[in-house]
């Protein structure tokens, strides 16, 4: 988001900028063109999508591009179900520019305002342990190279450089375009309900493999999971959406506004959040609902929040949970947000998180004005623990240096680097740290 001074920030208001300019492409050639500028002007570029990371990895302190105006279906081939996107298409507009080719995409994270070129390039994931993340379903792009070229990337032309730049941290070129391998369209049977954590955390595995997508809420201070657990059914099976008011009234009503009063008053007076918690988990309710896919695993939050994510080998996902729970307890700290467990696939994406081992994700938040720094240091220190790798577009640490030892392929994805962008003109502050200046 760009304020009025030419100020960006993004949505948690955990980075900003004063770029030196601000350039709104309509087009590839207009992106191009900017490209073409800044290098004439000696400055780094970098595009931005909807401003959902919470790092730095979109922080544009020379041409900012701001691609809200390159949304919309390029081409669709439908008998092998792609569609090409423009790189700045919003996630929640998808699904309408989809439906009537009958398609969908496969797996949505929880939260659909990124643009599709910024969630695939850090890494945004669902859940489904048989699913991988969105940079999985990418089966070409077109990208804006540091001379200013376009460079086409898919099955005929470069195939070898699509499992690094489906998932390319912004830092091998300004992507134009996206091609996605969808599926039929497809709804979804949904039960939410609350069970003792210490069951689900007993019965994990079973739990995964009984769902095609599984997932789960646990807030501190109470003994009660808040379990997700969907089941794929075709499009023509019968839907049972949420009534319309009980929906408002759950994720409108409770998970948003009176939450986003009890957070902020949770800030002043800490003492209340465990009380509240456990209201929290006894207000909400069982539900059982089958609807479009993607309105059953996506989710609205207007409550301004700071998040690390770490990714851990799925056998080592309990243990560092129940590491997490003791340490706040021993902390006697106040966390009023839940913590959150997902789960996917392994992939072959060079820097994904799930790369080569399937994978468990645990997500730890703080309302956007606590000062995360001490809970998520220490929970960042349990999660390496067990073999923990951070989500990009999250909070952490971690450098260079640290994160070789994570990838197996994060030398060939630097050495590439060097290769597309000698000169670092999408490189920032943010790049440097985790990739090397």
């Amino acid at each position: 988001m760009t304020r009025p001074g030419g100020t960006w920030q993004n949505w948690a208001r955990s980075a900003r900028v004063r770029p030196a300019r601000i350039e709104r492409p309509r087009s590839p050639e207009g992106v191009q063109r900017a490209v073409h500028a800044a290098i004439a002007h000696k400055l780094p570029i970098k595009a931005v999508g909807a401003g959902h990371s919470f790092t730095g990895i979109a922080v544009a302190p020379g041409v900012l591009l701001e691609l809200d105006d390159m949304q919309g279906l390029v081409s669709v081939d439908s008998p092998r179900a792609r569609v090409t996107l423009l790189a700045g298409t919003r996630l929640h507009r998808i699904p309408g520019l989809l439906a009537p080719h009958g398609l969908a995409m496969q797996n949505l994270g929880d939260i659909d305002r990124q643009s599709i070129s910024g969630a695939i390039s850090t890494g945004t994931h669902g859940t489904g342990a048989r699913f991988g993340g969105l940079a999985t379903q990418v089966v070409a792009v077109t990208l804006i190279t540091a001379d200013g070229e376009f460079l086409e990337i898919n099955e005929e032309e470069n195939a070898e450089l699509l499992p690094a730049v489906a998932l390319g941290l912004g830092a091998l070129g300004i992507l134009v375009d996206v091609t996605l391998q969808c599926v039929p369209a497809f709804v979804m049977h949904s039960i939410d309900e609350p069970a003792p954590i210490e069951d689900v955390l007993a019965t994990l595995d079973e739990r995964v493999a009984a769902s095609d997508h599984f997932e789960f809420y646990w807030f501190p201070h109470t003994d009660v999971a808040l379990t997700k657990r969907q089941t794929r059914l075709p499009e023509s099976a019968p839907r049972h959406p949420l009534p319309r008011v009980g929906r408002w009234i759950d994720e409108t009503l409770l998970s948003n506004g009176v939450y986003r009063v009890v957070c902020a008053a949770g800030h002043v007076v800490p003492a209340i959040t465990p009380p509240f918690s456990r209201l929290a988990v006894t207000l909400t309710g069982d539900r059982d609902y089958t609807d479009r896919s993607h309105t059953v695993l996506t989710q609205s939050r207007t409550v301004r929040f700071r998040e690390m994510e770490y990714a851990l080998p799925a056998e080592n996902v309990v243990p560092a949970f129940r590491a997490v729970q003791k340490l706040i307890a021993q902390r006697g700290w106040k966390i009023e947000f839940p913590i959150e467990v997902r789960f996917a696939a392994a992939d072959d994406r060079w820097l994904s998180t799930a790369h080569g081992r399937a994978s468990g994700y645990l997500a730890v938040h703080r309302y956007w004005r606590a000062d995360p720094t001490e809970y998520f240091e220490a929970v960042e220190q349990i999660c390496l623990e067990h073999g923990g790798r951070p989500h990009w577009g999250k909070l952490h640490t971690l450098n260079a240096e640290q994160l070789r030892e994570r990838y197996p392929r994060f030398d060939d994805f630097v050495t590439l680097r060097d290769r597309m962008d000698p000169e670092r003109r999408f490189a920032n502050r943010y790049l440097d740290r985790i990739l090397g200046a």
